[in-house]
């Protein structure tokens, strides 16, 4: 092919800017930019721009936000830009009349090495199911969510330490450059298309809403923390003590036992999970299925997130 092709790209959060800003200072032709409507946030509810839209004005580039995909007058529009290639990242499902509607063909950018956690969350699930490393892939769009022919696929490592925030930000990175990568290759006509093996059915990657967010206080420790570490800083995974509600953002895995609260001189003793223990002061450990965990810093429903000690300090469990 070796010339430029027309592309429109879609995208919304902040993961999907710096593809738009990698495409754009990798001298791509963006004919035009697909995004979400102006949403109400704040305490004030003013209208606010997507992170895209944000950053196609600042580029000076035709923004597009449609409520309905399927809109004649939407579908108009983008097929006025005459797009070779659709580029998307984290946008929504797009129906066959979109992604098809280029000669080229419209490729997405997924958080995981595919086939492994196709779905909506793939970030957080890598992370609470304990695993050691994930990545990046490009691949086509076709009927069926996530399961395209891939382009181009790259590895990221997940340290103990990572977050869902963390890991979020080096795949934001790495995703970045392949999108570009992708559309040189594309744009060469020197691109592979790989069909996925099928996928396990653990490593899925399910939208996250309240029910399965909820801490289960029976599982081990060391899943506990990965299921906290892998919800935060969103959407976060929360708990009830002592029947208030709380967001939980982090939590390390104590070594011992604590002794009882009322008897701090007494032996260590043994407790349901879900049962807390605090010295008041600066550690609230919670009983797991094998041992204890100490949360490190959480928010309480009406108040701030806050390191566990400051919390203790003005508040009493």
């Amino acid at each position: 092919m070796n010339e430029k092709l027309r592309l429109v790209f879609m995208g919304t959060p902040d993961f999907a800017v710096a593809s738009l800003q990698a495409l754009l200072e990798g001298g791509c032709n963006v004919v035009a930019v697909i995004t979400a409507p102006d949403r109400p946030s704040g305490r004030g509810q003013q209208l606010t721009p997507s992170p895209v839209k944000k950053a196609a004005l600042a580029a000076e580039l035709p923004v597009l936000q449609p409520e309905k995909l399927r809109d004649p007058a939407f579908l108009a529009e983008l097929a006025s830009y005459r797009a070779d290639l659709q580029v998307v990242v984290a946008f929504r499902m797009l129906p066959e009349v979109v992604w098809s509607m280029p000669s080229v063909g419209t490729f997405n950018l997924h958080g995981s090495k595919l086939p492994d956690y196709r779905g909506a969350a793939p970030i957080n699930w890598a992370i609470i199911r304990g695993e050691t490393e994930t990545g990046v892939t490009t691949f086509f769009i076709e009927k069926e969510i996530d399961t395209g022919q891939m382009i181009f696929q790259e590895t990221e490592p997940i340290y103990p330490d990572d977050n869902a925030g963390t890991l979020h930000d080096r795949l934001m990175v790495r995703g970045a450059a392949l999108v570009l990568r992708t559309v040189q290759a594309i744009e060469a006509g020197t691109y592979p298309r790989t069909p996925q093996p099928e996928p396990r059915d653990e490593k899925s990657a399910p939208k996250l809403n309240r029910e399965n967010t909820e801490i289960d206080w029976n599982r081990p420790v060391n899943e506990l923390r990965n299921f906290i570490r892998g919800l935060s800083p969103y959407p976060t995974a929360w708990t009830t003590i002592n029947e208030r509600f709380y967001k939980i953002y982090a939590a390390e895995i104590a070594s011992g036992t604590p002794a009882p609260a009322d008897r701090p001189d007494e032996s260590p003793f043994d407790a349901s999970p879900g049962q807390a223990h605090t010295d008041g002061k600066t550690n609230l450990l919670v009983k797991a299925a094998d041992g204890w965990l100490n949360i490190t810093e959480l928010q309480a429903e009406g108040k701030r997130r806050m390191p566990i000690g400051d919390y203790l300090r003005g508040n009493s469990l």
